[in-house]
């Protein structure tokens, strides 16, 4: 067992022994090293001007991804690269985005700017990044600027992040490599005591074991949700247990049957996993939170805290997905949707973990959309989630999982929808309104700050309709995708 976290900053390795529970990576920047160039925003991974990014060894491959440092918990950057903006003047040279920004008129009152540069240096180092203006707004969607400076911005970036790497992180790619190989090591890390502690087992059996002793642990994987515990609720979380050290954890298997998913695998990792079983998942995975958010968010994590508005759930329950969960007594299999048992409660015993989740692919006869209406379009928290799978032959609906989040304490099903659907002819609209109908005893939805009831109401009866006229050909085809450019293009003017 190893009682310190370790990690490399500035090509150096840092080993640190007093590593609180919920103490924050930002935290430990500005208040211990007095690296105060990364910037305290929002305080809930929203705004981006926190940004660093960490390097990871990702198939064998350095890889930099930008993490939100203000619900980052420092002992989670155990085994990792930490860069801040600090690290980009090297030699008395400014970095090749910094120079950009520079001569480009990127920055203006200046403190958005560090996470801008932070964001851009990922991209910088991104492989395989198309040249583009979408590619840099979709890249950038996690940074606020208010003094409204995107143009420069995103002219800064295409006049820089698109040619090979040439910094001093990329000449010394291979040194880091190793010191990496070096850092990542299988013991568990406990900082800490019996009654308050920070820990990584390295073990499923290991993590089983300290869970069973300390069920009242929070376990934590990626802290886009956990870290608004911290900075948000302002809650005392005396024991911490972080499973992103755990061999196996973060597997993203594909077969010809589905695509199972381990507990810490992030969004960005199963994209394109996401995206090969069916193109509005890869198009809802693109807007679940930032770059940021989704390159520490974990899938596993979104369906294991139970928000009745998390954006996964719902297109999981029509795909009928199946949960894993272990404890150290042993371990169970149940349908995702049977997890979710009333607000803030779900099913899993003391000392209990998710483990991961299977995702099954569609069948010949199946057709499957699923939308997210948002108030904005990038990084917004869904008024109304939805998605549908529907077994079609012949024209005819045969059986539909229709699944909804935002109607409901709980990301729930629409069964009596479902079974009023069982019949209905494509072709003939006429038949649907039976399911249409139904919807109004399936749901008894909420008023609050993101949507009215009766707004909610609406819309998932329009959803529905939506989807029958997409699947049955008559809504025209180029309306989705001229939705889905007036959107970018909104976020980019």
């Amino acid at each position: 067992m190893r009682d310190t976290i370790q990690f490399l900053k500035g090509g150096k390795v840092v080993e640190l022994e007093d590593v609180g529970p919920t103490e924050t990576l930002l935290d430990y920047l500005r208040l211990r090293r007095r690296e105060t160039g990364t910037k305290e925003g929002c305080g809930e991974g929203d705004c981006g001007a926190c940004t660093v990014a960490l390097g990871r060894l990702i198939d064998g491959k350095l890889t930099y991804q930008p993490i939100n440092a203000c619900i980052q918990l420092l002992g989670m950057v155990d085994g990792a690269e930490l860069v801040t903006v600090e690290d980009l003047f090297q030699d008395g040279r400014l970095h090749p985005v910094q120079k950009a920004m520079v001569e480009l008129h990127g920055s203006q009152c200046g403190f958005c700017t560090p996470g801008f540069i932070m964001s851009l240096f990922t991209l910088y180092h991104a492989e395989g990044a198309s040249k583009s203006r979408k590619t840099v707004t979709e890249w950038l969607a996690g940074n606020l600027c208010r003094c409204t400076g995107y143009r420069p911005i995103v002219d800064a970036a295409l006049e820089a992040c698109f040619d090979a790497a040439d910094d001093t992180f990329s000449w010394r790619a291979n040194e880091t490599k190793e010191k990496l190989q070096v850092l990542a090591d299988s013991r568990d890390v406990f900082i800490g005591d019996s009654n308050r502690f920070f820990s990584s087992p390295a073990t499923l059996d290991g993590l089983a074991a300290l869970y069973g002793q300390h069920p009242d642990a929070t376990l934590v994987a990626g802290a886009t949700d956990v870290g608004l515990w911290i900075t948000k609720q302002m809650r005392d979380l005396p024991k911490m247990i972080w499973l992103g050290r755990i061999e196996g954890l973060d597997r993203v298997e594909v077969s010809p049957s589905g695509v199972l998913i381990g507990a810490s695998a992030t969004f960005e990792a199963t994209e394109e996993a996401m995206t090969d079983i069916a193109s509005d998942l890869g198009e809802l995975w693109k807007r679940i939170g930032s770059k940021q958010v989704r390159a520490s968010g974990t899938v596993g994590g979104n369906v294991a805290n139970g928000s009745p508005i998390g954006d996964s759930p719902p297109a999981l329950i029509a795909l009928g997905a199946t949960l894993e969960l272990q404890s150290a007594d042993g371990s169970r299999a149940l349908p995702i949707e049977d997890f979710f048992i009333d607000y803030g409660k779900q099913d899993r015993q003391p000392g209990e973990f998710v483990t991961g989740l299977f995702v099954p692919r569609l069948s010949a006869n199946h057709a499957f959309r699923c939308y997210k209406i948002s108030k904005r379009f990038d990084q917004d928290i869904s008024s109304v989630m939805a998605a549908f799978r529907f077994t079609i032959e012949e024209g005819t609906v045969l059986a539909a999982r229709i699944a909804y989040g935002g109607m409901a304490a709980t990301p729930k099903r629409a069964k009596g929808a479902e079974a009023a659907l069982s019949g209905a002819l494509l072709d003939d609209p006429a038949t649907w309104g039976a399911a249409m109908q139904a919807l109004l005893s399936d749901f008894t939805p909420l008023t609050d700050m993101r949507a009215s009831a009766e707004y909610r109401m609406e819309t998932a009866r329009a959803l529905l309709a939506k989807a029958l006229m997409e699947v049955s050909g008559t809504a025209p085809e180029d309306l989705r995708v001229l939705a889905r450019r007036e959107a970018h293009h909104d976020h980019a003017a």
